[in-house]
């Protein structure tokens, strides 16, 4: 029965039958849970909370490993190696995060803007959930400061930023010269080298390791989230009110999704090819669908304080307004868009396209990851008591080992 409400998770859109399976499956499970053994109640409770499907992948195997403990016929041998594993994987984890804290002081953004977000914990979390594996150092470490710098210029943006300086900053950006940021106000100087030296560095490393010049892909996806940026600080400093569907066609691009993907694509390792770049540039449905994901995941967590703190309306509020919904019919509909739009993006990642595997796994790892920050609440801002013990197992707690 356990398996039938799994499958129901990763159905394509239009399989009604496992979806009927999934009601039927979930009420007669939660019927039978009070005479269940601890030990069982515990993982049905953990299914029908969240699919495996749609869990953090290094959150599921701590999780995993913690209940393979309780099991009566369990292989010990098999126990300790994951125990080793999992805390081998840990220490490389712990030496990039140790990394990308130096790489924050240094570009001292902290000091130059103070009104700014300081997440870097959250964002290499994230990063770590998508290239998780020991060998994805440099990807780990890449993608950890392209979150905080997305979350930086967020909250330019959002908080501090007027319209006129907020223009400037992204004419900038689209010229991508040293030149360009002699207009900025002194406050943004520092925000544009630290985003121009850091995209350089890297496109730097590609083009060491591979031959490849990527700067102008990696400078026309940040010059895209600019301008869709601007576009709702527009919004928001005019009153105007976006329906879900403008709100939707720009946010694609707002909560980062095109150009987290293609960086992912230049730091993954994979050798670069031309007709994959074209096809991520020409926003495919997988990278459609894994942004319309992030987005509408974390508009559930985070849209009430986010308006306090001087932003566009969300997904939820746009809905109520555009149909008089009420706040909890809002979310209802945005929940059942987020299921979904899950299972188009399950669809996308198995139907032929010139994406490497990396990539693929990246897109769907990259929407656990999102889920998992907000599946307690604002995982980016009031961090809830769960998502913090989640952290601490992830990263500072290693598994005790028997020996």
């Amino acid at each position: 029965m356990l398996c039938l409400f799994e499958a129901s998770c990763i159905a394509l859109p239009g399989e009604e039958l496992l979806d009927e399976a999934k009601a039927f499956t979930s009420k007669h499970l939660k019927g039978k849970m009070d005479s269940m053994e601890p030990f069982l109640r515990e993982q049905v409770h953990h299914a029908l909370e969240l699919p495996r499907s749609r869990r953090k992948v290094r959150v599921e195997a701590r999780y995993n490993i913690d209940v393979y403990k309780g099991e009566k016929e369990r292989n010990p041998i098999l126990l300790e190696l994951a125990k080793l594993n999992f805390n081998m994987v840990q220490s490389f984890h712990v030496a990039d995060l140790k990394e990308v804290f130096r790489w924050w002081r240094d570009t001292r953004l902290s000091e130059k803007l103070p009104f700014a977000r300081e997440r870097t914990l959250e964002c290499f979390l994230v990063s770590s959930g998508v290239a998780y594996e020991p060998q994805y150092g440099r990807s780990r470490r890449d993608m950890a400061k392209t979150n905080i710098l997305i979350t930086v210029i967020d909250d330019v943006y959002d908080v501090y930023g007027s319209i006129e300086d907020l223009e400037l900053f992204t004419e900038a950006v689209e010229r991508w010269d040293l030149k360009a940021m002699e207009s900025l106000p002194e406050y943004m100087k520092t925000c544009y080298m630290a985003l121009y030296n850091t995209v350089n560095q890297m496109a730097y490393d590609s083009l060491k390791e591979q031959g490849c010049c990527i700067i102008g892909s990696l400078s026309k996806a940040w010059a895209g989230l600019c301008k869709a940026y601007l576009k709702e600080a527009k919004w928001f400093h005019s009153g105007y009110k976006p329906t879900l569907d403008e709100y939707l066609s720009n946010a694609y691009t707002s909560i980062s999704g095109p150009l987290v993907l293609i960086a992912g694509y230049f730091l993954s390792g994979e050798r670069i090819t031309q007709e994959v770049v074209d096809f991520l540039e020409q926003g495919p449905k997988i990278v459609w669908f894994c942004s319309i994901f992030l987005r509408l995941t974390n508009d559930m967590g985070t849209s009430t304080d986010e308006q306090e703190r001087g932003d566009v309306l969300k997904s939820i509020q746009c809905y109520m307004q555009e149909t008089g919904a009420s706040e909890e019919q809002a979310r209802e509909h945005i929940r059942d868009l987020i299921n979904d739009i899950w299972k188009h993006l399950h669809q996308e990642c198995r139907t032929p396209s010139p994406l490497p595997k990396t990539s693929i796994k990246d897109a769907l790892n990259i929407a656990r990851s999102f889920e998992f920050m907000y599946q307690y609440g604002e995982g980016f801002g009031v961090t809830s008591s769960t998502t913090l013990d989640h952290f601490n197992s992830l990263l500072f707690q290693p598994i005790c080992v028997d020996v």
